[in-house]
């Protein structure tokens, strides 16, 4: 059974409704009808929010890696800085000329090496990740 109403609509939300029933050829009552069903419907809040919980716990779980990832570069970051300043003697001042202009050149090649990487997508992260892994299983053989 069909029950009548009759109601008023601001005249741009009717113009909108006269258009989008036009687009999508379909009657305004039927359209009216979706959206008052929708809009009334008990379950539509619990949808929404169950919705937005799971893209909520997406972006946790991205923020979570992209803290690792931060972690752990600042983690080897700072153990290369601490075992180079350690570990490298100073250099006479005879010998700062020529250090420099190798040190040019290393860093050019180390640039280079950087740019091979992440145009192929290889990264550091997966290969520790890996070297770990594999570390902590025994019956997996390095290769």
């Amino acid at each position: 059974m069909r029950g009548k109403h009759t109601f008023r609509l601001p005249s741009e939300l009717a113009a909108r409704l006269d258009d989008y029933a036009a687009r999508k050829q379909v009657s305004k009552v039927q359209i009216v009808e979706t959206a008052l069903d929708s809009f009334l419907s008990p379950d539509g809040a619990d949808r929404l929010e169950a919705a937005l919980a799971r893209r909520l716990d997406r972006m946790t779980r991205s923020i979570e890696r992209l803290e690792r990832h931060s972690t752990i570069t600042n983690e080897t970051l700072g153990l290369f800085i601490r075992f180079w300043l350690t570990h490298t003697p100073p250099l006479p001042d005879t010998a700062q000329t020529a250090a420099q202009t190798k040190g040019r050149e290393r860093y050019e090649g180390f640039i280079e090496a950087v740019g091979r990487r992440l145009s192929h997508g290889a990264s550091l992260l997966d290969e520790i990740t890996r070297e770990i892994e594999a570390a902590s299983d025994p019956t997996r053989t390095r290769g």
